[in-house]
């Protein structure tokens, strides 16, 4: 399954596209089955239809949990680092681990959760978080976590969508110096959801929560009454593992559908390729397990490969810059894996938080979320990774299950901000506006998928046409990533940014449909336009456009308002940074917002607007340049 020398990959990436089929199938012969696939792979992009492995059964439970029973038992699984860092660190072996996934396992079976079942999972990053994820799997439950960070309105939405049965969660969760009330958040959620008939709760912050007689349950109290024995539910290769909600540029979110078989393959071979895992090696990957990296290189790759994977559950500022340097020191992590938004944010607190710290025991770095920046790509690799590290910059989504196109640590040359090269199996073109694909090097167009991989997005949960629509029907016959990308002389990618109306901020993708409806929401708001501009830490940060009522009295209130509203409808992560209130918006006569235009005044950038003369009104164009925040 590894690759070890660049001539290696190149000999496996040529194998893999001339004969995708039996490359595949020969990786998925290392994982343990019950029952042999009859079919590989069948595939229609026009349709937007992919079946890998079909007719074979495995559970994915097995391949991380059991399989390493006999020679991996005592090892550590997970390594929990705590909010405080004064609280002891917790070492979870396999042995204890597939003992907590299964009691709990036996604990959803009690209250009546069966194989295909949607569960609900909102909690702090905490070691129940994935024995709960790994819990549903075991028995067939489809699980779909959502962030400890979004608002009660959200939560809903996703309960709604799957019609999930159960909500697992938390009295509360800490965060930083902050205490988030969870359980009382999913109270509200539930107001507006018929299907949850049970809600578990585990107790992490001791505060005082409402408990309701015959629908919530302690999990503490439940695990007492199991016992471990829980044998592993046989799943077709191409049943639902998870749901996992993802924003578009609509405003409804996405459930992204991702299988048992294909996912768990994708996963596994990605983790163990790009970071070039080596048996013993300590992974830290800092993303939260409610996104689709802490899914993949939290829980599902690096235990399908028998590693040990640190979850945290703080922040890297707190107490101070230094806790990542902490934690990388005291458990001697080899691998690093975190965002661009991380990076820049400690570099601003200077080097004096990481040079009392021992980093010598890292091997491996890896960027993930959006592209990072050539600033903090060099600081990363000189003060973190000492100048000797590999640093892996990925490029991936939540639809396509894993890692798409990336450096091998140690084997790919590095360039700083590209992605370099696709790993095998995945096809990249690059295509013009008319969906021509643009041939060799030195070219820039959107990014297309000419083939599938056995992590790719299977379906949008209960829409298989707003699938096709979103991912196939841009270009027929290939998968549209969204992106804008770049080919420099030597075949290495860039990816350039979005090129649809979603946002990157922080390496969330959050839709401007979705934004603005919850601005739209607040008492007084008549219309919102938002783009994303530059922001020195974030990325991408979000600028608001507003047309009001009235003038507001007090604008600086009324921006407060407006942030708390779309704090409560989505989430802290879709907060404006900047709110510009407006007497229009430039439209062209047939009503279409030209974001275009209002991307280029929130940049600052007043030189190339282009032609506005063909707006239903010009003049509105010189109105926002003036007041530009």
């Amino acid at each position: 399954m590894r690759i070890r020398t660049f001539e290696e990959y190149q000999d496996t990436y040529n194998q893999s596209v001339e004969d995708p089929e039996g490359f595949w199938a020969e990786i998925a012969q290392q994982f343990t089955w019950r029952k042999p696939w009859k079919k590989v792979l069948n595939w229609d992009f026009t349709q937007g239809t992919t079946k890998w492995f079909e007719g074979g059964e495995l559970n994915i439970t097995e391949n991380a949990l059991d399989r390493h029973l006999g020679d991996k038992g005592d090892q550590p699984a997970l390594i929990w680092e705590p909010n405080d860092p004064d609280d002891q660190a917790v070492n979870i072996t396999y042995k204890v681990l597939h003992d907590r996934v299964c009691r709990f396992a036996n604990v959803l079976k009690k209250h009546g959760v069966k194989k295909g079942d949607r569960v609900c999972i909102y909690l702090p990053m905490v070691p129940e978080l994935a024995v709960a994820v790994l819990a549903c799997a075991r028995i067939g439950a489809i699980h779909s976590v959502v962030f400890g960070g979004f608002s009660a309105r959200s939560i809903a939405d996703r309960i709604n969508d799957a019609q999930c049965v159960m909500v697992i969660t938390s009295d509360g969760a800490f965060r930083g110096p902050k205490v988030i009330p969870m359980k009382d958040t999913v109270d509200d959620a539930l107001e507006q959801c018929d299907s949850v008939k049970k809600v578990i709760v585990m107790a992490r912050t001791r505060t005082p929560v409402s408990m309701f007689k015959g629908r919530d349950l302690w999990w503490e109290e439940e695990v007492k009454h199991v016992d471990s024995n829980c044998p592993a539910e046989p799943m077709n290769a191409e049943d639902p593992l998870f749901i996992l909600y993802t924003s578009g540029s609509t405003g409804k979110p996405k459930g992204v559908v991702h299988t048992c078989g294909g996912y768990m393959i994708y996963a596994t071979y990605t983790f163990t390729n790009v970071f070039q895992y080596d048996p013993g090696e300590i992974h830290f990957c800092t993303a939260d397990i409610g996104w689709i990296t802490g899914h993949s290189y939290i829980v599902y790759g690096p235990l399908c490969a028998g590693a040990t994977s640190v979850i945290f559950e703080g922040v890297p500022t707190f107490p101070d810059a230094s806790r990542f340097w902490k934690i990388v020191e005291r458990h001697k992590v080899n691998i690093l894996y975190t965002a661009p938004t991380a990076i820049r944010s400690l570099m601003g607190y200077g080097l004096h938080f990481v040079k009392d710290h021992d980093l010598t025991s890292l091997k491996k770095l890896g960027s993930v979320g959006e592209p990072i920046n050539q600033e903090a790509w060099h600081w990363f690799k000189l003060n973190i990774g000492r100048n000797i590290c590999p640093l892996v910059d990925t490029w991936w989504q939540t639809e396509t299950g894993g890692i798409m196109i990336s450096p091998l640590a140690g084997i790919t040359p590095e360039k700083p901000s590209f992605a370099t090269l696709p790993l095998p199996g995945v096809q990249p073109v690059l295509v013009d506006e008319k969906g021509d694909e643009l041939e060799g090097n030195n070219v820039s167009g959107n990014l297309c998928i000419k083939f599938p991989w056995p992590g790719i997005i299977r379906t949008i949960y209960g829409d298989a046409e707003r699938n096709k629509q979103t991912y196939f029907s841009t270009y027929p016959g290939m998968y549209f990533t969204g992106d804008g990308c770049l080919r420099d002389e030597d075949g290495f990618y860039r990816i350039t940014g979005r090129v649809d109306d979603v946002l990157n901020v922080s390496g969330h993708r959050i839709g401007t449909a979705e934004v603005e409806n919850a601005i739209n929401m607040h008492l007084g708001v008549v219309e919102s336009a938002i783009v994303g501009y530059p922001h020195d830490i974030k990325g991408q940060g979000i600028y608001a456009f507003i047309i009001t009522d009235q003038k507001p009295e007090d604008p600086e209130m009324f921006r407060k308002g407006i942030a708390a509203t779309v704090s409560r409808v989505i989430g802290p992560i879709a907060k404006p940074d900047k709110i510009q209130f407006v007497s229009g918006l430039p439209k062209t006569r047939s009503g279409k917002i030209m974001r275009r235009i209002l991307r280029k005044i929130s940049e600052g950038d007043f030189d190339s607007l282009g032609d506005t003369s063909t707006l239903l009104d010009p003049a509105i164009v010189e109105e926002i340049k003036e007041g530009a925040l």
